[in-house]
């Protein structure tokens, strides 16, 4: 793994073997995604849904839950249901109703490579507002990764993301963001979900990253909660949030953890 220094900022370079390891912990994040769909339905707890992927994980796809032990993180995944932007602790007693928004988030080890992804479910029948939220909220993702090429700039990420949330009146969280990966959970560079396009690092083929748009249907401003993880609107509205680990591909990118409902 090469790496190049901009502004002393260390970002990783993977070489085609090094991505292909990627490719392959991104599909298995994927598929824990797809796995869990049918099990997120009213009545089910957030603690079972951890539970069943916890078990996947380790003993269908032989690879190792990232988040489980990283900084004090006793979970597989994060399950953040409705006013929860992110990092939401899975736990018995965490019911899910009729109309809730979930968000999803995993991390797959295989080999000592991470993918990293999230995805949102409505539980049962959700209201039209709440359903427009998800949606467009996926279509920030996509629209930022349309702009992913080499040559570009993780502003232009960031400006694309923020311009459609905005159009449809609604704000992108600042506090938290996109991240580097690959044998390292979180490293350079960070990627904002808002900005100015041509600011910032300008993209290289092999850059891995993950683009993971947080949505509020309120304000940008969020708060952590007394168990030093949970992150909430801070007015109490609904978020949304979806994830894909992206590489810098010659002529455009890859998305290493694509599920097969995407774009058929």
């Amino acid at each position: 793994m090469s790496s190049y220094n901009y502004k002393k900022m260390k970002i990783s370079i993977k070489n085609s073997s090094e991505i292909e390891k990627m490719r392959v912990a991104g599909k298995l994040a994927a598929e824990v995604l797809e796995m869990i769909t049918p099990y997120v339905i009213p009545g089910v707890s957030t603690g079972e849904l951890d539970k069943i992927c916890f078990d996947h994980i380790v003993n269908n796809q032989n690879a190792i839950p990232a988040n489980v032990g990283y900084k004090g993180y006793e979970k597989t995944i994060c399950a953040s249901v409705n006013q929860v932007i992110c990092h939401g602790i899975p736990n018995n007693q965490k019911i899910l109703k009729d109309g809730d928004i979930l968000n999803i988030d995993v991390t797959v080890i295989k080999d000592g490579w991470h993918g990293d992804t999230s995805k949102m479910f409505l539980v049962g029948k959700c209201a039209p507002h709440n359903e427009r939220l998800v949606r467009i909220t996926q279509e920030c993702l996509y629209k930022g990764i349309e702009a992913v090429k080499p040559g570009a700039y993780l502003g232009d990420i960031g400006n694309a993301i923020q311009k459609h949330a905005e159009s449809n009146y609604y704000s992108v969280v600042e506090d938290y963001c996109g991240h580097g990966i690959g044998t390292i959970y979180h490293e350079e560079p960070q990627v904002l979900h808002y900005g100015k396009s041509g600011s910032g690092i300008q993209l290289k083929e092999g850059m891995c990253f993950t683009i993971e748009p947080m949505i509020n249907q309120g304000t940008k401003f969020s708060k952590i909660l007394s168990d030093g993880w949970t992150v909430e609107t801070r007015d109490g509205r609904n978020s949304a949030q979806w994830e894909h680990t992206i590489a810098v591909t010659k002529d455009g990118s890859e998305i290493l953890t694509k599920r097969n409902e995407e774009f058929q």
